[in-house]
């Protein structure tokens, strides 16, 4: 019986290797390449497939953006999806992908699933624990053989293998739909300033336009539909959002991120429609939850993007998690403005048919009485949500 193997390809060195590592230390005789489109660009979606069809026996490519935008990013930005600081961009990608791998593999009755992540990092978990779910057989050629980025790179030169990567610039770059990361080399010292040439999707804020642009953003559900008014689907408009961001310098982190092996690392991403969206729903729920809902919430949209930095999307409690997310966006409706100007996003502006906050009560200009104010705190929000609720959304 022929012994075949379908590998997770993205294109890049780690991968691309793999193809002929798993033929010449592991004896596979069809290495069958599997690449899922989460959103990269389209250059570098048809470089990886011309370079899978030139070195892999069998090549799939699969469009899941929709799904992506459907099935991960909007549950993401209802649990106001971060970990340690930074919007979670290719955690949340890599279950999709690695289920798309899977059925494949069970298309092809292949024996094993195969990936190109290293030992230190965390999309190594990421795979395996999806990949473990078919009952196949897991290689990880790059971690197992226990191989380093040089070695790699002269590997991949007696392959015929023209990735464009040296000993100057071998940056390890993830790209998808939400979320752009960056790091190896000497982004590896913490201490060194990255070059500006790293960044791909944001402009140095010193050169973003001279003037602020102001934007809405409406939401139904705790999902955004609109754009100044203009209904758009979740794909178009992350689009729309990381170019007009992108455009303005939003969304840069660097950090100093805890890995799930408890190692330290720096990486650098980029992430312009996720910070906006994700600034703009969190700002809506300021308005429209009350306080014990928005302290609580806060915990668990802690403890969801940890399961979801961890890959663990089917451990049941993120079932559980979900549910109580989606019940509190049930008045997470309205809009928000927000101004964007030279790397720095403000919240200038937020409205809502199930806002609790009203400005008669707050204002200086209106007289009230204190024993009143106080009489009146336990069963003020109780009277709101009767006639927001009851009277309104049901």
């Amino acid at each position: 019986m022929m012994k075949k193997v379908v590998l997770a390809y993205s294109g890049g060195l780690d991968t691309s290797i793999c193809i002929f590592l798993l033929k010449e230390r592991y004896n596979f005789d069809e290495v069958i390449s599997v690449i899922v489109d989460v959103g990269q660009p389209e250059e570098d979606i048809k470089i990886a497939k011309e370079r899978a069809e030139r070195f892999a026996d069998k090549t799939y490519r699969i469009d899941a953006k929709e799904e992506f935008v459907n099935d991960y990013i909007i549950p993401s930005i209802k649990a106001n999806g971060c970990y340690e600081g930074y919007v979670l961009g290719t955690a949340i990608a890599r279950p999709l992908i690695a289920k798309k791998v899977v059925d494949i593999a069970k298309k092809e009755n292949a024996q094993a699933l195969a990936h190109g992540c290293t030992g230190k990092g965390n999309d190594q978990l990421r795979f395996d624990f999806i990949f473990s779910l078919s009952g196949l057989d897991i290689i990880a050629p790059i971690r197992d053989l226990n191989l380093v980025r040089s070695w790699e790179i002269d590997y991949a030169k007696e392959k015929g293998l023209n990735l464009g990567i040296n000993s100057k610039k071998p940056w390890s770059i993830d790209e998808n739909l939400w979320s752009r990361s960056i790091e190896g080399g000497r982004l590896e010292d913490p201490w060194f300033t990255p070059p500006e040439e790293v960044y791909k999707w944001t402009n140095d804020p010193k050169n973003s336009p001279k003037d602020p642009a102001l934007i809405e953003i409406s939401f139904n559900d705790g999902i955004p539909i609109k754009l100044n008014n203009k209904e758009l689907d979740g794909l178009n408009l992350i689009r729309e959002l990381n170019k007009l961001g992108g455009l303005h310098g939003i969304g840069r982190t660097d950090m100093i991120e805890d890995r799930i092996l408890g190692l330290k690392a720096r990486e650098i991403y980029e992430h312009p429609a996720a910070t906006i969206l994700i600034s703009a729903h969190k700002a809506l729920e300021q308005i429209v939850l009350t306080k014990e809902e928005i302290f609580f919430k806060n915990m668990v949209d802690e403890k969801w993007s940890d399961l979801a930095y961890k890959g663990l999307i089917y451990e049941p409690l993120f079932d559980d998690i979900n549910a109580f997310i989606d019940k509190t966006q049930e008045r997470v409706c309205g809009d928000v403005r927000l101004k964007l100007f030279k790397g720095c996003l403000s919240i200038v502006g937020r409205r809502s048919p199930y806002q609790l906050y009203q400005e008669k009560n707050v204002s200086f200009e209106e007289k009230q009485n204190e024993k009143v104010i106080l009489s009146e705190y336990h069963g003020y929000q109780a009277k709101i949500f009767k006639n927001m609720i009851i009277e309104g959304k049901n």
